[in-house]
């Protein structure tokens, strides 16, 4: 299977794992990039039994509006009972690598408030130890400098990522060469450089699920 052939087959997993549990009341996260666009496309098919989303980009938040699918602010809700997203990295414990799509932050805050976390993902971005994909960082424009030089002494490799804007008004930069095989550390102490919004570890509070596509099919995983 090509790897949109395995993305498609998990977004599809994931519709047939929420779809018993939905109902009127219920509320849908949605996460950012090419497999929650394929989850957002496959929703489209069942639209009528959906009571409200919420995004965490304004890209999906327009592909759900194009499928007829009602997207509420995060603010106005009372609860998001899952929260569907992709990953850009996983581990065993489920602990991710996400913000490929720059779409970090409000992931984050979204997880944050969703009762269970399904992470979809092909079985290429499942890793020993997480950090071969660069981790990305949402820095504040003015605090640039000053973070990419404590990211040094942490052991990486800052990059700034060229004529990326997040929907927040802020910038990227890019870890590269840093293994983290201690992620709830590393999150934290990131999280403590002045100047970061936050980073694409998301160990705090990861996965609880993960739909895993596999060439022997969809296998669900659950933190070890």
């Amino acid at each position: 299977m090509t790897q949109d052939e395995l993305k498609q087959a998990v977004a599809e997993a994931a519709l047939e794992y929420i779809r018993p549990k939905l109902d009127d009341d219920s509320v849908i996260g949605i996460g950012t990039g090419s497999t929650a666009n394929m989850f957002i496309d496959a929703l489209g098919g069942i639209k009528g039994q959906v009571n409200a989303c919420v995004a965490s980009s304004e890209a999906s938040a327009d592909r759900l509006k194009s499928h007829g699918i009602p997207v509420y602010d995060l603010n106005v809700v009372d609860k998001v009972d899952f929260y569907i997203d992709g990953a850009d990295e996983s581990n065993a414990a489920l602990q991710l690598i996400k913000g490929g799509g720059a779409a970090l932050t409000r992931e984050k805050i979204v997880t944050a408030v969703a009762e269970e976390f399904i992470c979809i993902a092909d079985e290429s971005k499942l890793v020993h130890t997480l950090g071969t994909f660069p981790l990305p960082v949402e820095v504040i424009p003015m605090a640039r400098s000053h973070v990419a030089r404590e990211l040094v002494k942490l052991g990486g490799d800052p990059i700034y990522r060229e004529g990326v804007i997040t929907d927040n008004g802020n910038i990227i930069l890019d870890v590269y060469n840093f293994a983290i095989p201690q992620a709830l550390a590393t999150e934290a102490k990131i999280n403590g450089i002045t100047g970061v919004v936050t980073n694409g570890l998301f160990a705090l509070k990861p996965a609880d699920v993960l739909l895993l596509g596999t060439s022997e099919g969809v296998k669900t995983l659950r933190a070890e």
